[in-house]
């Protein structure tokens, strides 16, 4: 048998962050009737989304003419392209000739690229100092996945509905591939999701955990901070450094346990489980991470196994501003992780639109729009006699972060399916 892999987490995308003027203490005195240290669920009502910038690592295929993709690689299926303007990398550097890696087969091909989508639901356990279940009020602080698993399932993102880029019904994100590549793929090119729950767990999160600076000071915070949706939803705040452990380690059982695969999009998704960031010693704090996408590799197989997986919350309704709601984050790290399964994508430079001077340089095709007053649209979904309105985001189209080019998109779009969000090419930056 062969020995347990040494798995290594590369986080290649963060969906977005709130950015809130508070402090961890700032927590302990709100006042409110359950316990000192739960916070009003209207926290939220006046954030202001900011993206967190993760510089691109370098591409590693640099061969467009490659079309079958990254070669020594045992993963998902996936292509190659290219495109030309100039610009500047990540390091400043000037250039004109950019490569692309999409998931996928070639859109030239046409046929339908049906991908299995493993999804682990995952319930949280809110300890108490001594280390058990916490209690309030006679009831155990659980945070049940349970009744968001076939709201998730039966969502926009593994189900077919309507859109105009494609001619039958299809998934949310195959219809904002077959807009981006809409001039070049042959009109029966598909790439579908197979969604299925493999497993479920649970994760017992501690009430306090210690996080040690560069300069040696030590701050001991919360490891969670608990609220309540709108609609009387558990949420939890969670400190990204404790979450990411506990979710990889949960990743990391899921493979051994043969739940997620190289050859799937894999998925752990969490019930109103948002990340703060302690960013000084002074315990301020970002909040919050709503999802992310990334890929678990074992840098000692050959070829290299890497599992591309994403981490998504459900968002029950009113627990952030601007429509954020259900599958916002499920979809926007679906999407990111098609165009950019290995985060290798280093695209021209670009502005946020609005905000002068905020810059990426990596093909993160959710984070252009999140950033605008709306970037959600709504999806109407009738079942069983009931109507249900779902909220995906709007994502910006390969053709946005070709700086000056005109689109070839559907109709000459840059954004989709809310054409009208972005109308123009990214603006550029200065380099870096």
């Amino acid at each position: 048998m062969r020995p347990s892999p040494r798995f290594t987490f590369l986080l290649s995308a963060l969906l977005f962050v709130l950015v809130l003027s508070t402090t961890v203490r700032a927590f302990a005195q709100t006042q409110l009737p359950l316990e000192p240290d739960q916070v009003s669920p209207d926290l939220l009502s006046n954030a202001h989304r900011n993206s967190v910038q993760v510089t691109p690592r370098g591409h590693l295929n640099g061969q467009a003419h490659a079309r079958f993709g990254i070669s020594g690689i045992d993963s998902l299926v996936n292509f190659n392209g290219q495109f030309f303007t100039d610009g500047f990398d990540s390091n400043g550097n000037p250039n004109r000739h950019w490569y692309t890696n999409t998931v996928g087969n070639p859109p030239q091909m046409g046929g339908t690229t049906t991908i299995k989508a493993p999804i682990i639901p995952v319930s949280l356990d809110l300890l108490d100092t001594n280390g058990q279940v916490r209690v309030v009020n006679g009831h155990p602080l659980h945070s049940d996945v349970t009744p968001f698993i076939g709201p998730t399932v039966g969502s926009p993102v593994f189900q077919n509905f309507n859109y105009s880029s494609s001619d039958v019904p299809t998934q949310f994100t195959d219809a904002v591939q077959r807009a981006e590549f809409f001039s070049t793929m042959k009109q029966n090119w598909h790439t579908l999701l197979n969604p299925s729950i493999v497993n479920r767990a649970t994760i017992q999160i501690p009430a306090t955990v210690q996080v040690q600076f560069p300069d040696g000071t030590i701050l001991t915070v919360p490891g969670y901070v608990p609220s309540t949706a709108s609609d009387g939803s558990p949420v939890v705040f969670m400190l990204d450094l404790l979450f990411n452990l506990l979710d990889f380690n949960q990743a990391v059982n899921d493979i051994n346990g043969g739940s997620f695969s190289t050859s799937a999009m894999n998925y752990h998704v969490y019930p109103n489980t948002f990340l703060f960031s302690i960013v000084d010693e002074q315990g301020d704090l970002t909040c919050c991470v709503l999802g992310f996408h990334n890929y678990i590799f074992d840098p000692t197989t050959n070829p290299q196994q890497r599992w591309i997986y994403s981490f998504a919350s459900w968002m029950s309704p009113g627990t952030f501003p601007a429509g954020l709601q259900d599958v916002t984050a499920l979809s926007h790290e679906t999407s990111e992780a098609l165009n950019d399964p290995f985060g290798f994508n280093i695209v021209p430079t670009w502005q946020f639109p609005g905000i002068p001077g905020a810059c990426q340089a990596n093909l993160e095709t959710g984070d252009p729009v999140e950033v605008l007053p709306t970037s959600t649209v709504p999806i109407l979904v009738k079942e069983k006699g009931q109507v249900f309105q779902y909220h995906p985001q709007t994502e910006a189209l390969l053709q946005w972060f070709e700086i000056g080019n005109p689109s070839d998109a559907i109709g000459g779009a840059f954004s989709y399916p809310d054409t009208t969000a972005l109308t123009q090419s990214a603006t550029p930056c200065p380099p870096f």
